[in-house]
């Protein structure tokens, strides 16, 4: 601790006159006990529990000599009184234990059918008036009770409340009837002459709002208690404003004030935790450069990477599981091989294959050697196996039992055995043995002793356990070792730092007047003693006036959030700029200048990687960026396939092309000529190729909306095309042209044969087909300039007619479709064949294949990040 903080200390608790060690010793001396006064005997209520070290280091420096009073908070003395085991029914603050026991509630309410869903709500509701019935003597509590019953049977009989309603009346007889660890402190505090434990001062030191609790024990108490403020009343120390852009900007802004603070000796630091994200994000910053921190504040447990071992192996062994999901169980799992783990999810994506109940090995083995083959058939078996132990409904205890032997078949127990997160997480669910054996005894006179879950359910209640959990990291070893203190700004009270740093100080995140949490009414929260939004205000201005009393503080705000929403700063914040404080200009990170090395556009030569089949996309790269073709087509870099994503325009021209191969197909063996029979085939063929594709029904529901306009349009369009005298010849025609030791290569969406165009030529000429589904104009923009464009041309090279026709067939989503014909294709195809030759010659003779870099080529491009054209040389 720095000079600044020990005189910062010295104000708060050393001063002989105003010191908080003068007025605690002051007011025992006030205390009246027939008895007589013992320090020892005295108990100090502190409004949280690490002020308790601090006040006993700083009494038995300069506190008068002899005994020290005890300093606690009122939990921390009721665990020094007697021992406490809940009852069955009880509230005990463990949300693991508690949302089993709302679901008991709920079930007895006769709402058993909602209690997954409402059991979150309940556990909320209760916790929130356990705090106002703790606060009541266990004697006076049945009467309590009933003044609260009559006061939320008031206003609450509309029928769309009816289920809050009975939310907050199951909340609060289960608030009512539970017994809680403090009730030993109004034991302790009884008249009754035997009494233990009993003090013979209480001195209640108030933080920033009252805790009922100890204004109960004080009342007990009578003369013998006294109350002090620990709000001191003092100038504010200096104080700088920030304005940020963004979350990012504000992180960084935070960690370079703290990093400020340390390099010029003002230490410990306070960070005070507004935003659990933001300030993450500033610890990790801090971390970075090997910063000291003490974290009082921790995050959820349910977002430690321990958190996310236990769900991923849960949500793997659903019934519906996802292939990703079952991936990204795998390769957090050390007990598999991970280059097994690789090959199999390089099979799953080259295949598709979304779900893993989808997944077959024996199907998908063909093509790997024989260890491959058998060394993937043997991964996936194991895997089903380990899942299979998860599918069985049975008892929460036999659940904990199977989750642990789970995660220790996979390789993940040793993972979480050791880290802080995991320890924290394995006392939290129960998965040691010794803790387990504790849950089964206080659950033996319940339901759930013997109630069967399904996995669902057994995640749900996982999920619930870590989500109200939290994560506190080890302080250091030695304390005041910490150079920075990351807390609620609350706790500032009475801590003596040299400086603190506010972030997330705007509208959102600080308000001056926060919402009450929970679903009373205003009426509600004074009768049942819960906290009143004008006491929440006075608590948060309090807090904001003491942190602003530091040293130095550093308030930081950003203009706006994760989504672009303008943010304003907090009211509390705009009073300081109304009294003329003005945001600094100077920016606290260390700016250093970082010399650029813009890269040279490649110019990649590979002459020895010749090119021996050629098809129209391949062809189509060459001519728009030479380096794609490099990359792409002769290195063969290939983006992995999205094993999962939403249907998008490219999965219905799939779709489409599918279901009018499987239609012409059909209706060549089965002619119809009428058109309600050939739109019950067209029908028929779409249901097919939805199945043949593992489309879902809900996926592709936007497209099956427009499928009756489409087929219309497509319908008239086939029968002015066949009034032309074209008739259907072959869909998906797969082609190769030998073209001297290049080979073309494609796929012909569809061949027709129609009329020859001259009466002179008895022989029908070849229509070359290909589908769009792309907007009418861009397919017109194709044939607009033919020599730009590649595709009709190169499938007019598969087929060695001498004379053919060639277009492409626009199906419109809106219902019309249209023929956009190439009248030129022979022409346009002579010269696109001489312009490959020529290409490839010039690649095979060592020529370079640049990085264009223009146009739309750029946008979607697999290549960008290897050409690196966002780093290029202007020049």
């Amino acid at each position: 601790m720095n000079v600044i903080a020990k005189s910062h200390e010295s104000v708060l608790w050393l001063d002989p006159a105003s010191g908080l060690i003068a007025r605690i010793a002051a007011a025992m001396g006030r205390c009246t006990s027939p008895k007589g006064l013992f320090p020892a005997q005295a108990v100090v209520l502190l409004p949280y529990a690490q002020l308790m070290p601090l006040a006993q280091k700083l009494w038995s420096r300069a506190g008068p000599g002899g005994f020290a009073p005890r300093f606690e908070t009122t939990l921390n003395w009721a665990r020094t009184l007697q021992g406490f085991v809940p009852g069955p029914d009880d509230i005990t603050f463990d949300a693991a234990r508690d949302g089993l026991t709302a679901q008991t509630l709920l079930e007895r309410a006769g709402l058993g059918a909602q209690r997954a869903a409402l059991a979150g709500r309940l556990v909320q509701c209760a916790h929130q008036l356990a705090a106002a019935a703790g606060a009541v003597a266990p004697q006076e509590r049945p009467a309590w009770l009933a003044r609260a019953r009559a006061v939320l049977a008031a206003g609450q009989d509309e029928p769309l409340l009816a289920l809050e309603a009975a939310l907050a009346r199951i909340a609060l007889e289960w608030a009512g009837a539970s017994q809680y660890a403090t009730d030993a402190l109004f034991q302790a505090l009884s008249p009754a002459p035997d009494r233990v434990g009993a003090p013979s001062c209480l001195i209640v030191l108030e933080g920033f709002q009252l805790d009922p609790l100890a204004q109960a024990l004080q009342a007990r108490m009578g003369a013998q208690a006294i109350s002090i403020a620990l709000q001191a009343q003092a100038p504010s120390g200096s104080i700088t404003l920030h304005a940020a852009r963004d979350l990012e900007d504000e992180a960084q802004r935070a960690a370079a004030c703290v990093l400020r603070h340390i390099g010029a000796g003002r230490t410990p630091v306070a960070l005070a935790a507004t935003d659990r994200v933001l300030t993450r994000r500033v610890r990790a910053m801090l971390d970075a450069q090997g910063i000291t921190i003490r974290d009082e504040n921790g995050w959820t447990l349910s977002t430690t990477r321990a958190a996310a071992h236990v769900m991923s192996a849960l949500r793997a062994c659903a019934w519906d599981a996802s292939s990703d999901a079952v991936l990204d169980w795998l390769k957090n799992a050390p007990a598999f091989v991970q280059g097994q783990v690789l090959q199999l999810e390089r099979s799953l994506r080259k295949l598709g294959i979304q779900s893993w109940r989808a997944w077959s090995a024996s199907g998908s083995i063909a093509n790997l050697t024989p260890r491959a083959a058998a060394a993937l058939t043997a991964l996936t078996t194991a895997v089903n196996d380990l899942m299979q132990t998860l599918r069985a409904t049975r008892p929460l205890l036999q659940w904990l039992q199977a989750l642990a032997a789970l995660l220790q078949a996979s390789g993940q127990w040793d993972l979480l055995a050791g880290d802080a997160a995991g320890d924290k997480l394995l006392a939290v669910l129960r998965l040691n043995p010794g803790e387990r054996d504790t849950l089964q005894q206080s659950l033996a006179p319940t339901v759930w002793a013997s109630r069967r879950l399904g996995l669902p359910e057994f995640t749900v209640w996982v999920n619930d356990a870590l989500e109200a959990a939290s994560f506190v990291p080890p302080y250091p070893q030695q304390a005041g070792d910490e150079q920075v203190v990351i807390l609620p700004m609350p706790q500032l009270l009475a801590r003596p730092f040299a400086a603190v740093v506010l972030p997330g100080c705007d509208e959102v995140r600080l308000p001056a007047s926060p919402e009450p949490p929970g679903p009373w009414t205003a009426a509600q929260r004074r009768a049942l003693g819960l906290p009143a939004r004008e006491a929440l205000a006075l608590a948060v201005r309090a807090a904001w006036r003491q942190a602003l009393q530091t040293p130095h503080s550093d308030v930081l705000w950003r203009h706006s959030d994760d989504t672009g929403e303008p943010l304003l700063p907090s009211p509390l914040v705009q009073e300081l700029l109304l009294d003329g404080l003005t945001p600094t200009s100077l920016d606290p990170r260390e700016h250093r200048a970082v010399p650029s090395h813009p890269d040279p556009r490649p110019l990649p030569v590979a002459p020895g990687l010749p090119v021996r089949r050629l098809s129209a996309s391949a062809y189509e790269d060459l001519r728009r960026c030479p380096y794609r073709f490099f990359a792409l087509r002769q290195l063969g870099l290939q983006e992995a396939e999205e094993l999962e994503g939403a249907v998008d325009k490219r999965d219905f021209g799939l779709w489409l092309h599918e279901l009018l191969k499987i239609f012409h197909e059909a209706l060549k063996e089965a002619p119809a000529p009428d058109l309600p029979a050939r739109a019950a085939m067209l029908d028929v063929a779409a249901g097919q190729a939805t199945q043949r594709m593992g489309l879902g029904q809900d996926e592709f529901l936007p497209f099956a909306a427009a499928w009756p306009q489409v087929r219309g349009g497509y319908l008239d369009w086939l029968a002015r095309h066949e009034a032309t005298g074209a008739v259907f010849e072959a869909a998906e025609v797969a082609r190769e042209q030998p073209l001297g030791e290049l080979t073309l290569v494609g796929r012909i969406d569809r061949i027709d044969q129609c009329a020859a165009p001259g009466p002179a030529s008895k022989a029908a000429q070849a229509f070359v087909i290909d589908y769009k589904t792309e907007a009418l104009g861009k397919s017109r923009d194709r044939v607009r300039e033919p020599t730009e464009d590649t595709q009709l041309a190169f499938y007019a090279a598969l087929l060695s007619h001498d004379t053919l026709r060639a277009a492409y067939v626009n199906v419109g989503e809106k219902g019309a479709t249209t023929t956009v014909e190439e009248p030129a294709v022979v022409e346009v195809r002579d010269a696109l064949i001489a312009g490959i030759l020529h290409d490839l010659q010039r690649i095979a003779a060592g020529a370079a294949l640049p990085a264009l870099g223009e146009g739309s080529a750029c946008d979607f491009c697999a290549a960008r990040g290897l050409c690196r054209k966002d780093f290029w040389d202007a020049a």
